[in-house]
């Protein structure tokens, strides 16, 4: 018989709604109970006869938890009927019906077990929180209902869901899937802000510590804290020193019986320290205050190792509102933010989702290992393409990926390890135990912040990523960073325990190696014999203090990058030799041989290279043998220069121009000549005529004129000159450049040379518009017309007035279109 809780007045909408529909999505507010009586109350069900139904919960600490306390309600032990199954935990039996398990879990069973033989239905706890690996495990799981087993149930449960959104994501047909909201029974919560806003996170110890006195003094029960990580907790705790109340701190880095202080009973009044691990799925008994700092760790790409890393980062409205939550469990409480009001009201509703935010390379490769492309699964927010186009990228760079995108066998078995593509190939490479062991060990250091400190403000800690694995093994850790040491050893443990590794094995073999196959991007080449300049096989330019022991090697594997502008700071690498790469990865070293244009000298040279992926190894100048090569090569170097080392002149200028506006009236009968179309074409027009020219200051005696004309048949020009002219007769001999670069093609001249002209000859038969610009004797603009009949007829009369006033000594006709110009001058 399960117990009388919130949520259970709405199990039997919960129970009906899935016998009839195979998706349903349960609201309920915190601690109403869904987590451990909604699995049990669907253990019953027809459908689910026989069948096991899997619990998806986001942290260890909350699976653990929810099975626990689901065993306990059954009155069996952890590991018959109730199971759980994490990284580190794992009790489950052939009588397992319900099995709790965290996300990273449930999308690697999915790849090996892509069917879910025997899973009847799969039950997302808290799916509001929008991890990635939950909405991509959600999307699998939708895309396998849809194609194999339209029969298996799918359940969202939250406190904070998007309801809309979740209920048409799991909708069947055309009908939204049925949402079962659950009002529970909290206790009202009395919501206080502080006066002022934190200057910066590092303040948080010192607030929270004063705030959690305060509170103790002035109102009843327990407390719960949150805070962003373990090292704020540990620096609140110090600051707690002589409190009367036991002070317990609860995070997932704990051991569990240690995390399981916050939920036993305690003579004292407790304060329980804890991170976004207690907002949701676990309920701390006997707590009726809330201090809530307002921040949480969330995962961001890290541009230095290329890995996603926690940062710190505000909460949003909802995530504030279910830890308030929590203090109105058994009693009327009071929750304490923080922060002002007037933050609080410039708080985003929810966390951006991490699908937005992540770096997505494990995403794309559990999707190419399941078969199918993001696009064509069923995401609530459907992955950024850009960086879905980096990640595939990065994929086809570690081999997971071919060139058509299709998943490789190094890629399947990437895609067991379940870490980062980047460590996960790196694992991959290992070749025997050992090996193995160091891959472990530098997955780990990876995956945290670096554990040596500065040694100084002017003094960098030396780069070299041995001084690390020393630490690892036992090393002196003095000047180390302590606790993140603790937590680096820990994570080895993991990777060390999915590798088969023995806990005691040493590392051994090169950390080069192993760190080229995953970062073979960061693989760096000492630039000429600069001491610690180096440049990237990605093409950027990296740098080491010259005193670093690395600035002098030919040859590095960088895993960790500060970026500084164009350039970057090397941290961490290691060495490794051309033989090494030449040994272990040859199929990545190619020789080529090619003609291209140096931007150094200017000028076009023939090379034979030694390349590892896009990284040179060496390189030898060659005669040039290919002068079609050298000319393609030069024509591209131009037009990548935007063609401005051509020799133009006005002559080759108008030339241009007149073929721009010939193309522009009879688009399919003349050339493209606009600068991007000259651009992509230069091997056509422009190379031809550079055979024997190596260098850009050899176009100076080019005859573009005649490289242009060329672009059009001979009788075509013949039609070109009498359409378009360069220039137009004027009367007494005389004659005029058209500019054709302008919006509108324009004649310039004296007014006095346009005498005897009744009007402007038509371009193109009249398809192409001219004007004239009309000149005074001292060459200055006096009027600009496209009707130089209707000019004389008109304006002329204020022009004249104006003209003869300025300019007495010469002619100024009333009818200038049949008066005679004045005589050239001899």
């Amino acid at each position: 018989m399960l117990p009388e809780l919130p949520v259970s007045e709405a199990l039997p909408r919960l129970t009906a709604a899935l016998r009839t529909a195979s998706n349903a999505i349960l609201v309920a507010p915190p601690g109403a109970g869904k987590t451990t009586l909604a699995p049990l109350a669907l253990l019953d069900e027809p459908w689910a006869a026989g069948g096991r139904i899997l619990v998806l919960e986001p942290r260890r600490l909350a699976a653990r938890a929810a099975a626990r306390r689901m065993a306990e309600l059954r009155g069996e032990a952890l590991g018959q009927v109730v199971g759980l199954s994490t990284r580190i935990d794992r009790a489950v039996s052939a009588a397992t019906r319900v099995e709790v398990i965290t996300e990273g879990l449930l999308v690697r069973r999915l790849q090996s077990d892509p069917a879910l033989e025997g899973v009847v239905a799969v039950l997302f706890d808290e799916a509001h929180e929008r991890h990635l690996d939950t909405d991509l495990a959600l999307a699998l799981c939708l895309d396998l209902q849809r194609a194999l087993r339209p029969e298996l149930r799918l359940l969202a449960m939250s406190a904070t869901l998007d309801v809309a959104g979740f209920a048409q994501l799991l909708r069947e047909g055309d009908a939204p899937a049925p949402v079962i909201e659950s009002a529970g029974r909290m206790f009202p919560v009395e919501i206080r802000h502080r006066n002022r806003d934190l200057a910066a996170p590092r303040d948080l110890p010192e607030a929270m510590a004063g705030a959690i006195r305060d509170a103790l003094r002035e109102h009843p029960g327990d407390l719960l804290a949150f805070l962003p990580g373990w090292g704020e907790i540990a620096r609140t705790a110090e600051r707690l020193a002589g409190l009367d109340a036991e002070v317990i701190a609860l995070h997932g880095e704990l051991p569990p019986a240690e995390q399981d202080r916050a939920f036993a009973p305690s003579p004292r009044r407790k304060v329980v320290l804890s991170t976004s691990i207690a907002e949701t799925s676990l309920t701390v008994p006997g707590v009726r205050i809330v201090v809530d700092g307002g921040f949480r760790r969330i995962p961001r790409l890290d541009p230095a190792s290329g890995l996603s890393k926690l940062v710190t980062a505000r909460i949003g409205r909802a995530a504030a509102d279910q830890r308030a939550g929590r203090a109105g469990r058994t009693a009327p409480g009071v929750a304490i933010r923080l922060w002002t009001e007037a933050l609080q009201r410039g708080l985003p509703q929810a966390d951006r989702p991490e699908i937005l935010e992540a770096e997505l390379s494990g995403l794309a490769l559990d999707c190419a290992a399941w078969g199918a492309e993001p696009a064509a699964l069923a995401f609530l927010d459907p992955p950024p393409e850009g960086t879905l186009a980096a990640a595939r990228e990065l994929l086809r760079n570690l081999d997971a990926l071919d060139d058509a995108g299709r998943i490789t066998a190094t890629g399947r078995r990437m895609a067991r390890l379940g870490t980062h593509p980047r460590l996960a190939r790196m694992m991959d490479a290992a070749n025997d135990v050992g090996e193995r062991a160091m891959a472990a060990d530098l997955a780990a250091l990876l995956e945290e912040r670096d554990p040596i400190r500065p040694m100084g403000r002017d003094r960098e800690a030396p780069a070299e990523i041995t001084l690390r694995l020393d630490l690892l093994a036992g090393g002196d850790a003095a000047g180390a960073d302590r606790p993140t040491l603790g937590r680096i050893r820990r994570a080895a443990g993991l990777h060390r325990r999915r590798l088969r590794v023995a806990a005691g094995q040493d590392a051994e073999g090169d950390p080069g190696l192993l760190l080229a196959a995953g970062f073979p991007d960061r693989i760096a080449a000492r630039r000429g014999s600069m001491d610690g300049a180096f440049r990237l096989a990605s093409g950027q330019g990296a740098r080491l203090p010259a005193t670093d022991p690395l600035g002098k090697q030919a040859l590095l594997v960088v895993a960790d990058l500060a970026l500084q502008g164009t350039e970057a700071r090397i941290r961490m690498a290691a060495p490794i030799s051309r033989e090494v790469l030449e040994q272990r990865f040859p199929e990545r070293l190619h020789e080529e041989e090619t003609t291209g244009f140096d931007t150094r000298t200017n000028a076009v040279s023939a090379r034979r290279r030694l390349r590892f992926g896009p990284l040179v190894l060496e390189e030898t100048i060659l005669p040039i043998t290919d002068p079609a090569a050298a000319a393609q090569a030069l024509a591209e170097a131009v037009a990548e220069r935007e063609l401005r080392d051509l020799p133009w002149n006005d002559t080759t200028r108008r030339l241009l121009g007149r073929l721009r506006w010939a193309h522009r009236a009879e688009p399919e009968g003349w050339p493209d000549v606009s600068p991007e179309a000259l651009r992509r074409t230069v091997g056509d027009w422009l190379a031809p005529h550079l055979h024997g020219r190596t260098r850009l200051t050899e176009l100076r005696d080019l005859d573009l004129h005649a490289v242009l004309s060329g672009l059009v048949p001979w009788a075509q020009r013949r039609r070109l000159d009498a359409d378009l002219p360069d220039r137009v007769s004027l009367p007494a001999g005389r004659s005029a450049a058209i500019d054709y670069s302008g919006e509108t093609p324009t004649l310039e001249a004296r007014a006095q040379h346009l005498f005897g002209m009744a009007g402007l000859p038509p371009l193109m038969g009249g398809r192409v518009p001219l004007q004239v610009s009309l000149l005074s004797p001292a060459g200055r603009p006096i009027a600009i017309t496209a009707d130089l009949a209707g000019f004389w007829r008109g304006s002329w009369a204020e022009v004249r007035k104006e003209l003869r006033g300025r300019y007495p000594k010469h002619p100024w006709p009333e009818d200038p279109a049949s008066a005679a110009p004045p005589p050239p001058r001899a």
